[in-house]
């Protein structure tokens, strides 16, 4: 192979030469963790709860509040420079270890539940030529989807900056149909067509502005999960300041393509129209502008996209309880690597995981949204405390030199943890309920490894915590168990 124009033979590999990342390839970690299904499904998703006055409102909070969390990653991968994995590392060092365990465990979480939701929309997808597939759900798909799952573990297996390659490749080519589609799609508009009920008020089952709004969050949220790629491989980038480069273009870039991708259809078709659209609804859109080959074109770059997300996440999974192993967060046998430089232990357990839930959407008959909602609610905790510990550097004035203007860093901070307070609250109850059952037994690892290490297990405030976590699992269970909430 050959590493920064030096030819080494394969069996010799450093573990330092074949992890490095350089610009081009952490951009595409960050673009092709964030363009995976999501952007393709965008039209009906949005549309099924909102007109286009509040997806308008929706994208602008949502572009103004990743805009803060972008900074927020942007400012500590240099302010910070001795801290690796982004959103774990930050909320241990600002808030201590029981915070930041909960960050890795709620970010591996989210991480590990969007590798199952890809794995069901690539073959709800391919049903398209292949009926037997169905929705993602059936024997035959899931079948399928555990071959793929772990074609991409050998994949990976191989070696970090191998896959980060393929990554890049992948991500060309799975950005070029959108851009085709935004191209066609903006000849086609219609104005009168956009324009029609622009407030969604004349339709009762949208509800409110506020509430339309809201019904939107969880999607952009979604989108947008990946922002922190960059900074979650902070450790194998060959040059730091390529970390907060990586995160901006990536962020501009898909922010532009998302927004296009959701406006400019409604002028192509209605909001009822659209909302009743099967996902991939993006196929939909096009075919109604070109006829069937747009249908054909879009579902095949759909698998195309999410297989590209599959192997970003799966990177992304494996890389922070890894990280998290390493310093005493998480258990040591979440920190062997091979002789790759490829934590193998960590890939395994993850993909294991993944392996089970697919098995489950056999018989819970799982949808790709409800995965992505799970998945979207469980990440909140890392990207709130990610906003909070840049608040508190710059109120505490730490990491800066004197006379530094601390004024921009702090809002931005402030803004990105309010911004993830009000997605909270825009996902409601059940969702955080079942993010409970899943984040409740993380703490058995907690004391698994502070126990390793020697250390004492909580403080005061943690043991409070910990309960209050616990029960919030108990009592999500329970009234899944009476039907109150529903599960996947």
């Amino acid at each position: 192979m050959t590493t920064a124009g030096i030819n080494i033979p394969i069996g010799k590999v450093t573990t330092a030469a074949a992890t490095k990342l350089r610009l081009g390839s952490l951009t595409a970690l960050v673009i092709g963790s964030m363009v995976g299904s999501g952007v393709f499904s965008l039209p009906q998703n949005m549309a099924a709860g909102a007109g286009p006055l509040a997806i308008l409102i929706g994208w602008a909070i949502t572009a103004v509040g990743m805009l803060a969390l972008v900074f927020v990653y942007q400012s500590l991968a240099t302010r910070k420079p001795e801290l690796d994995a982004g959103p774990y590392a930050y909320a241990k060092a600002g808030f201590g270890p029981f915070i930041g365990f909960n960050s890795a465990w709620g970010y591996w979480i989210s991480a590990w539940l969007g590798n199952v939701s890809y794995a069901v929309i690539v073959f709800s997808a391919l049903s398209y030529f292949f009926p037997a597939f169905g929705d993602g759900n059936t024997w035959q798909a899931v079948l399928g989807a555990s071959v793929l799952l772990w074609l991409i573990h050998a994949l990976v297996l191989a070696g970090i900056r191998q896959a980060a390659v393929i990554n890049l490749i992948v991500t060309v080519a799975k950005i070029a149909p959108i851009v085709l589609f935004v191209g066609v799609v903006a000849v086609a508009f219609k104005l009168e067509v956009w324009s029609l009920d622009f407030s969604g008020l004349g339709n009762a089952s949208l509800g409110s502005i506020t509430a339309q709004v809201k019904s939107t969050m969880l999607v952009t949220l979604w989108v947008f999960i990946g922002i922190e790629g960059a900074s979650v491989f902070s450790s194998r980038a060959e040059r730091r300041k390529d970390i907060a480069m990586a995160t901006v273009l990536g962020f501009f870039t898909c922010l532009a393509l998302y927004a296009l991708v959701s406006l400019l259809s409604l002028g192509i078709m209605s909001q009822p129209e659209l909302a009743a659209l099967k996902n991939p609804s993006m196929a939909g859109v096009l075919e109604a502008v070109v006829g069937p080959w747009g249908a054909i074109l879009i579902n095949i770059a759909l698998v195309v996209s999410v297989v590209g997300a599959f192997l970003s996440w799966t990177l992304l999974a494996a890389e922070i309880p890894h990280v998290a192993a390493k310093d005493g967060t998480m258990p040591k046998f979440f920190g062997r690597e091979s002789e790759r430089g490829v934590p193998s232990s960590s890939l395994l357990i993850t993909n294991l995981l993944v392996q089970a839930f697919l098995v489950i959407t056999l018989f819970a008959q799982s949808t790709y949204q409800a995965l992505f909602y799970i998945a979207s609610a469980a990440i909140l905790v890392p990207y709130i405390f990610s906003g909070a510990y840049a608040a508190k550097l710059a109120l505490t004035g730490e990491s800066y030199e004197s006379g530094e203007q601390r004024a921009g860093p702090l809002f931005a901070g402030l803004l990105a943890t309010v911004y993830g307070l009000w997605l909270v609250y825009a996902a409601g109850p059940a969702y955080l309920f079942m993010c409970a059952i899943l984040y409740a037994p993380g703490i058995l690892f907690y004391i698994w490894a502070r126990r390793e290490t020697n250390q004492r297990v909580f403080h005061p405030v943690e043991a409070a915590l910990a309960v209050a976590l616990v029960a919030a699992g108990v009592a999500a269970a329970y009234l899944i168990w009476n039907g109150s909430i529903s599960p996947l």
